[in-house]
C-alpha cells in the first residue's frame, strides 16, 4: 500500500517511443555529400576558395559541430514576431559558422567576406538539394528528429501517454477523385501505400453550398457554418464587407461559431488554418494572428537547425523558376484554359509551395513530440496552384507529390512521438476547372448587372483572388510585424455591389438595408433577373419571392425550394442531388445576397466558369468542387448515413477524437529538464 502521507507514484505509460537510431554510413554520406557541395560552392562563390576535398571535410565537420550549437539557442530565445526574427538570425548565422570555419581550419576554407560566406552557404545548399535527391538522403529525418525531441523535452510541455493521439492534414482544394488518379499514377505514393496496406480508407463527403475553406473550415473546425454564404458577403444592414481571409473578420466568425465544441479545445494545436478550433497553440492561424506577434515558440523546431533557412530559401528561389518555367511553356502551347500567372503570384506559390508548408511540417513534428492530443494542419499548396494551372496539370501534381512526401515525414515520426498517433487526411472542397466567365464572355458579372440595372446605377466589382493567397498573405503580414493595408470595407456609399466566390457570385441591391424579394427587384429593375437568368453561362438564380418563397431560377423554368415543385425545366438538373437542399438553406441566411448566381456546369465536358479570374475554382456547386474526402484509419467507424455539410464531417472527426484520446486526465506531464534562459 502507499503510505498515506505520500502521493501514490504514476504508472509508466505503456508507449514508449523509439530513439532516432544513430546510422554511421548514412552520417558519413551525408558528410561526404556536403563537403562536396561546399566545394562546388566555393569554387562558384567569388571571394570563396576551399584547398581541396580534405579541407572541404574539415570545414564541414566544424560547421556541423557549429550547427548543433548555435542555431538551438538562436531559437530558444523568446522574441517577439519570431517568424521574421529567426529567419533573418539564423541567416546570418549561417554566413558567421562559415567565417569561423575559416579561422578553425587554418584555411583549408577561406571566405573574404560576410557576402561571401553568405553566398557560399546559398549555393552550397543548392547543390546538397540535388546530391540528396540523386543519393537518396533527403528521406532521413533522423537529425530532424533528435532535435525536435530535445526541444519538446526542454519546453515543459511534454505529456507522455498512451492515449492515442490524432493528427487531421488537409489538403486545401483536393477533391477524391483526383487524389484517386494521383494516387493511381504515382503521385501520392505515400497515401496509395497506406490504402494498399489496409491500414486507411475513402470516404466522400458533401460540401454545403459555399465550397470555399472558410466555410469548410468553419463547420469542420467548430461545428457550425450557418450564415456564411460564400467566401465574401455583405452584410446589408451595416453595409460592411466581411472577406473568410481578414484576421478581423476570422475572430468575429470565430467569435460567433465557437460553441465550446471546437475539434481542438482542450489542448490541441493549429497549423495554418483560417479558424483555430478553439485550439490552445496556433501558428499560421489567421483568426488568431495576435499570437503570431508575440514569442511563439511553435517556429522554434524549424529554426533550430540552421540548414533549414538556407535550404527553405534555395528551394523558394527554384519553385520561382518552376512557376516562371511552367507558366511560358504553357503560353508556348497554347494551353487552354490558362489562368493569370504573373505578378506576385510566382512569389506567392513559392511562399505556399515551400516556405509556409515546412513551417506548418515542422510544426506538427513538433506537437507530436510533446504529445499534444489533436492537431489540423492545412496545406494550401495544391489549392493555389490549381486555381492558376489546372486541376491535374503537371506542376499542379507535382505541388500534392509534394505534400505526399511531407506527409511520409509525419508518418515516420509517428515512432518518435510522445504517444502513438493516427493519421486522417482529408479536404475541405475539390475544384472544378473552366475558363472564367469574363474569358469566355469578355465581360465580367458584374458588367452584365451593370448594363441590366435600370437608370444607369453604377456597381462597384469588389477585388476577386483566391482564398489561400489572401490567407496566406495576412497571416504573414501579421506574423512578421509588417502593416498590410485591408481593402476599404464600407460599402454605404455604393448602389450594387457583386461579388464573385469561385462560380458563385453575389448581387447586392443597396438600395435598401435588406434582402430584397423577386418582386421589388423586377419592379426596380426589370430587366435584371431575365438577363442573368438567360444568359447561356448562368445555371441558375436564388431569390425569394414574396409570393411562392424561395425559388430557383433558369433559362427555361423556376424551381420552387419550398416544396419542391418545378415549373418548366429544372434548373437544377445538372447539380448534385442535394443541390435544392443546399439553395435552400442558404436562403435562409441573414447575410444571403438579393441574388445569389451559380455559373452553369456542363457535365459532358466536366465543366463551368468562375466569376473571379480562378480557371479551377470553387465557391458553389457543379463537378469535384463538391467532392472532398476523408482519408481515415481503417479501424474508426462512419456514420451509416452520407456526410453532408462541412458540420456532419466535425461530428465524425469530433467522435473519431473522443474514441481515441479516451480522458486526457489520466495523462502525466513529463517534468522539463532545467536549463539557462539562452539554451
Amino acid at each position: 500500500m502507499t503510505p498515506s502521507n505520500q502521493s501514490p507514484v504514476p504508472a509508466e505509460p505503456a508507449w514508449q517511443p523509439a530513439r532516432p537510431k544513430f546510422r554511421p554510413l548514412a552520417l558519413i554520406l551525408t558528410w561526404i555529400l556536403s563537403a562536396a557541395a561546399l566545394l562546388a560552392a566555393a569554387w562558384v562563390v567569388p571571394g570563396a576558395h576551399v584547398n581541396n576535398f580534405w579541407g572541404a571535410l574539415a570545414a564541414t565537420a566544424v560547421i556541423a559541430v557549429l550547427n548543433a550549437l548555435l542555431p538551438p539557442i538562436v531559437a530558444s530565445l523568446r522574441l517577439p514576431l519570431m517568424l521574421v526574427l529567426g529567419l533573418l538570425l539564423v541567416l546570418v548565422l549561417d554566413a558567421l559558422m562559415l567565417m569561423a570555419a575559416d579561422r578553425v581550419t587554418d584555411g583549408d576554407l577561406s571566405v573574404d567576406s560576410f557576402w561571401s560566406a553568405l553566398g557560399v552557404a546559398l549555393v552550397a545548399s543548392a547543390v546538397g538539394v540535388v546530391l540528396d535527391v540523386v543519393f537518396g538522403t533527403n528521406d532521413d529525418d533522423t537529425y530532424t528528429y533528435r532535435v525536435i525531441r530535445r526541444i519538446a523535452r526542454r519546453s515543459g510541455e511534454l505529456t507522455r501517454t498512451d492515449a492515442p493521439g490524432i493528427i487531421f492534414l488537409e489538403i486545401d482544394g483536393l477533391a477524391l477523385p483526383v487524389l484517386r488518379r494521383a494516387m493511381r499514377d504515382g503521385n501520392a505514393p505515400n497515401m496509395a501505400r497506406w490504402v494498399e496496406d489496409g491500414s486507411h480508407e475513402f470516404a466522400e463527403w458533401e460540401t454545403d453550398l459555399s465550397s470555399q475553406t472558410g466555410a469548410s473550415q468553419a463547420g469542420i473546425l467548430l461545428g457550425s457554418n450557418e450564415n456564411i454564404p460564400a467566401f465574401r458577403w455583405v452584410v446589408k444592414e451595416s453595409a460592411k464587407l466581411v472577406a473568410c481571409s481578414g484576421p478581423g473578420d476570422c475572430a468575429e466568425i470565430e467569435r460567433t461559431h465557437s460553441t465550446g465544441r471546437g475539434l481542438l479545445a482542450n489542448g490541441g494545436a493549429s497549423r495554418g488554418n483560417l479558424l483555430s478550433g478553439e485550439a490552445d497553440h496556433v501558428i499560421l492561424t489567421v483568426s488568431r494572428m495576435d499570437a503570431e506577434k508575440k514569442a511563439n515558440p511553435g517556429y522554434r523546431a524549424f529554426f533550430a537547425n540552421g540548414f533549414n533557412v538556407v535550404r527553405t530559401l534555395v528551394l523558394f528561389f527554384w519553385e520561382v523558376i518552376l512557376e516562371l518555367s511552367a507558366s511560358s511553356r504553357g503560353r508556348r502551347r497554347d494551353v487552354r484554359p490558362r489562368g493569370h500567372r504573373g505578378g506576385i503570384y510566382p512569389f506567392m506559390r513559392a511562399a505556399m509551395c515551400v516556405f509556409v508548408r515546412d513551417l506548418i511540417v515542422y510544426g506538427v513534428l513538433t506537437d507530436m513530440m510533446k504529445g499534444r492530443p489533436a492537431v489540423y494542419a492545412t496545406f494550401s499548396s495544391y489549392d493555389e496552384v490549381a486555381h492558376h494551372s489546372g486541376l491535374e496539370r503537371a506542376d499542379t501534381l507535382e505541388a500534392l507529390r509534394k505534400l505526399d512526401q511531407q506527409f511520409g515525414r509525419i508518418d515516420r515520426a509517428r515512432a518518435y512521438a510522445a504517444r502513438p498517433y493516427e493519421i486522417v487526411v482529408l479536404s475541405d472542397h475539390g475544384q472544378t476547372q473552366g475558363a472564367t466567365f469574363k474569358q469566355r464572355n469578355g465581360y465580367g458579372l458584374d458588367d452584365l448587372v451593370e448594363r441590366s440595372l435600370s437608370g444607369g446605377g453604377q456597381v462597384a466589382e469588389m477585388a476577386g483572388g483566391d482564398e489561400q493567397s489572401a490567407m496566406v498573405g495576412h497571416a504573414l503580414a501579421e506574423a512578421t510585424g509588417t502593416k498590410k493595408k485591408r481593402p476599404k470595407n464600407d460599402v454605404s456609399d455604393r448602389e450594387v455591389v457583386v461579388l464573385g466566390s469561385g462560380n458563385l457570385g453575389l448581387v447586392y441591391l443597396m438600395s435598401e438595408r435588406r434582402r430584397l424579394t423577386l418582386e421589388e427587384i423586377e419592379a426596380a429593375h426589370p430587366e435584371l433577373l431575365t438577363a442573368l437568368r438567360e444568359h447561356p453561362h448562368v445555371g441558375w438564380l436564388l431569390v425569394r419571392s414574396e409570393r411562392d418563397g424561395p425559388v430557383a431560377l433558369g433559362a427555361r423554368g423556376t424551381r420552387h425550394l419550398a416544396d419542391g415543385r418545378v415549373v418548366g425545366e429544372d434548373p437544377l438538373a445538372a447539380f448534385p442531388p442535394n443541390a435544392a437542399h443546399h439553395l435552400l438553406r442558404t436562403d435562409g441566411f441573414e447575410n444571403v445576397a438579393d441574388i445569389m448566381v451559380g455559373s452553369f456546369y456542363d457535365p459532358m465536358l466536366d465543366e463551368g466558369c468562375a466569376f473571379e479570374e480562378l480557371i479551377s475554382f470553387h465557391g458553389g456547386m457543379g463537378g469535384a468542387q463538391t467532392r472532398p474526402f476523408l482519408l481515415y484509419p481503417s479501424q474508426l467507424r462512419l456514420p451509416d448515413e452520407p456526410i453532408v455539410g462541412a458540420a456532419a464531417v466535425h461530428d465524425v472527426l469530433l467522435s473519431w477524437r473522443h474514441e481515441l484520446n479516451g480522458t486526457e486526465e489520466a495523462a502525466e506531464p513529463v517534468a522539463a529538464l532545467e536549463v539557462t534562459p539562452s539554451a
